[in-house]
């Protein structure tokens, strides 16, 4: 099964910005369909963005215009990059290929 693995969260105020970066545990590896989540304590995990079989990114309508995804020319690491961040996606993120094992997310914390 392949982990995928979150990386590059961090502390950030109030409408600021994070690239949040996920790939293989093992190496490379091609990563075409992917989820990116996220979870708070005591919630369910989420889905925030991904991409289609069809190689279409989607966004949750909370994240859309302020989230987008893109991938390296390799296509072994895809990236989240998040600007005008709000108190509300202070989360741990998580991405994930269908049917892949859940990985290490990274924190998100935004304060106001």
């Amino acid at each position: 099964q392949v982990q995928l693995v979150a990386s590059g969260g961090g502390l950030v105020q109030a409408g600021g910005s994070l690239r949040l970066s996920c790939a293989a545990s093992g190496g490379a590896f091609s990563i075409n369909v992917m989820g990116w989540y996220r979870q708070t304590p005591g919630k369910q995990r989420d889905s925030v963005a991904g991409i289609t079989s069809g190689g279409n990114p989607y966004y949750a309508d909370s994240v859309k215009g302020r989230f987008t995804i893109s991938k390296d020319s390799a296509k072994t690491t895809v990236y989240l990059q998040m600007n005008n961040l709000k108190p509300e996606d202070t989360a741990v993120y998580y991405c994930r290929v269908p049917l892949g094992k859940w990985g290490q997310g990274t924190q998100v914390t935004v304060s106001s």
